[in-house]
């Protein structure tokens, strides 16, 4: 079984690059805006940060160090969570830009995805009527015809560019089954080492789908493959969050929510904060009598550097 505890990890994904701004009007978008999103998640009960940038004048997503620049330094000295920086960027960008902010900044966490795929939003084009910004069409609807590559090479580089050279441990995302079984691949290599955080995820169109049955079979395949070397985290897209991760929480998962996974608090609801989100994901858990970590706790659960540690 995989490592237990008795309190669970609230992550918060704070904005990503799936959403764009003509979806929510509540998507933060400036450094200010995910700022104090990140400060309020935080304040709310997130034990770690997951975070990218977005362009402050138009809301794309980017790798521009000096974006986070703007908002990191805030985020950290208004609170002791733990700081993840992703590695993922967005579909379209290099690997070099997508390694450019965390290798700058040396953060405790960083995101890792663990294999290449299919990942598409563009049914979602079909639904909007009116874009904000005019690059956000096309970026929607190119996904249809996009691989996000994350090669075995790329996935070693990153471990030893980031892992070994900064320290950094990771957030590795599962998007399907293979994906837990090529990081049992650099485990036996002995490039990853326990205790590590598997994020298995659900319901993005090309991994797998949002179904109790495939978080059952996710998580009883990374016992096979891991015993009691991880913990093990859950996050569902869209209007999957809340339902699957509840479930999940009955087995012992950890927790990530943010408008990053899901723009809505509850059906037909938008989520005006990410802090709304932790805390409604915070009450279920309360209700079901589950503990939730502190950041050291999360700290100590996942053998971190420490905020003392990073370069911002």
């Amino acid at each position: 079984m995989a490592k237990q505890s008795n309190n669970v990890i609230i992550t918060c994904a704070v904005t990503g690059a799936i959403h764009t701004p003509s979806m929510s009007p509540y998507l933060p978008l400036t450094p200010d805006e995910i700022a104090d999103q990140a400060l309020g998640a935080a304040h709310a009960g997130a034990a770690i940060l997951h975070l990218h940038a977005r362009d402050p004048h138009d809301g794309r997503p980017s790798a521009d160090p000096d974006v986070f620049a703007q908002f990191l330094p805030r985020i950290k000295a208004g609170t002791d969570a733990v700081i993840n920086i992703t590695s993922g960027g967005s579909t379209k960008m290099t690997l070099e830009e997508r390694l450019a902010p965390p290798l700058r900044f040396k953060p405790e966490m960083a995101s890792l995805n663990m294999g290449s795929m299919n990942f598409s939003i563009h049914p979602v084009a079909n639904k909007i009527k009116d874009w904000k910004y005019p690059w956000e069409q096309a970026y929607v609807e190119g996904t249809e015809d996009i691989i996000f590559r994350n090669t075995f090479r790329d996935i070693r580089h990153i471990l030893r560019e980031l892992g070994e050279g900064c320290g950094t441990r990771f957030e590795f995302e599962c998007y399907d089954v293979g994906h837990l079984y090529n990081l049992a691949y650099f485990v036996d290599a002995g490039l990853v080492k326990p205790p590590f955080l598997i994020q298995t995820i659900f319901g993005i169109l090309g991994g797998i789908g949002p179904d109790p049955q495939c978080v059952t079979f996710m998580r009883d395949t990374a016992n096979r493959l891991f015993g009691d070397s991880y913990h093990w985290s859950v996050l569902a897209a869209g209007r999957h969050q809340m339902p699957l991760l509840t479930h999940a929480a009955v087995m012992g998962a950890n927790m990530r929510v943010g408008l990053e996974d899901s723009l809505y608090l509850g059906r037909g609801q938008m989520a005006e904060t990410n802090a709304a989100q932790v805390s409604k994901i915070r009450r279920i858990l309360d209700e079901l009598g589950i503990g939730v970590a502190t950041p050291d706790e999360a700290r100590a659960m996942l053998d971190l550097k420490g905020a003392d540690r990073v370069a911002f």
